[in-house]
């Protein structure tokens, strides 16, 4: 589907559902410290009505998920996980509390969406208006607002694939199962979000994301493809017959894929159908 299909199509103010995110909150004295330390990005220099893409590490620095990291106030935080089941995440994340003062639970707010710009926040700062958070997540040319709230919205699976597929336009991979602990954050270019930091200290992972960073061992990146025929999460990218990457997620005719960053995007295939390469938004 051509760029100008694809942008008439999403013109619309209808808020619609996103069932497969979930919420987590942290909530408590220690909250925003367990979370500093834990999580890659720099959370402790969040301000309070502001958020952040942020991620979680394997002690291997591979991407265990991505998500948005939402600071309300001193003592609370909540996560927006894309495609990590929110009880899943919380079992995980409780292991590390030990006598920290802070609790983690799945918090009863559900992730909707319109292709429409925000009434009220802007960038990275939220808008709260009684029990509704307001999160600009889009751009000057395609606006986008996530809204978190105690109800979800109606279902449109239509609306929800063209969310799903302009995250991978814009960089933001969705991981399924076969994908967590695959990647490095360079690897998934999460630099471009930016959700991780090289300078905040000690956090699961980060003495591998530092040395791959301040010795300039980066040597591969997210890759945007589109193809006509469908692709698999997990199927190799070839290139004049040879596998030089994987596919990482699919949306429509869009997957992002880890690929050399010097490659030749006019010779690339995945299971024998010619893909294209797309600059990424």
């Amino acid at each position: 589907m051509a760029d100008n299909q694809l942008n008439t199509f999403i013109e619309t103010d209808k808020t619609f559902a996103l069932p497969a995110h979930a919420v987590l909150s942290l909530q408590g004295v220690d909250a925003i410290a367990f979370a500093h330390a834990q999580f890659a990005n720099d959370v402790a220099a969040l301000a309070a009505g502001h958020w952040q893409w942020n991620c979680w590490l394997s002690a291997k620095g591979r991407v265990i998920a991505l998500f948005a990291l939402l600071k309300l106030d001193e003592n609370s935080l909540l996560l927006l996980l894309p495609d990590y089941p929110a009880e899943l995440f919380a079992e995980q994340l409780r292991k590390f509390v030990f006598r920290k003062k802070v609790k983690v639970d799945v918090a009863a707010l559900h992730a909707n969406a319109r292709f429409a710009a925000p009434v009220q926040a802007h960038g990275s700062q939220l808008h709260v208006e009684g029990d509704v958070i307001e999160l600009d997540i889009g751009t000057s040319g395609l606006p986008r607002t996530l809204l978190l709230a105690p109800d979800a919205a109606e279902a449109d699976d239509a609306l929800a694939a063209r969310w799903f597929a302009l995250d991978l336009r814009h960089g933001l991979p969705h991981l399924p199962e076969s994908q967590r602990e695959q990647w490095t954050p360079q690897q998934l270019s999460l630099e471009r979000l930016p959700a991780f930091s090289v300078k905040k200290g000690c956090y699961p992972g980060q003495e591998i994301v530092a040395r791959t960073h301040f010795l300039g061992k980066a040597k591969r990146g997210l890759a945007l493809l589109e193809s006509d025929a469908p692709l698999q999460a997990g199927a190799e990218v070839l290139a004049n017959d040879a596998s030089i990457g994987k596919v990482v997620c699919v949306a429509d005719q869009y997957a992002l894929a880890v690929l050399p960053l010097e490659h030749d995007a006019a010779a690339l295939s995945v299971d024998g159908h010619a893909v294209r390469g797309l600059p990424l938004l």
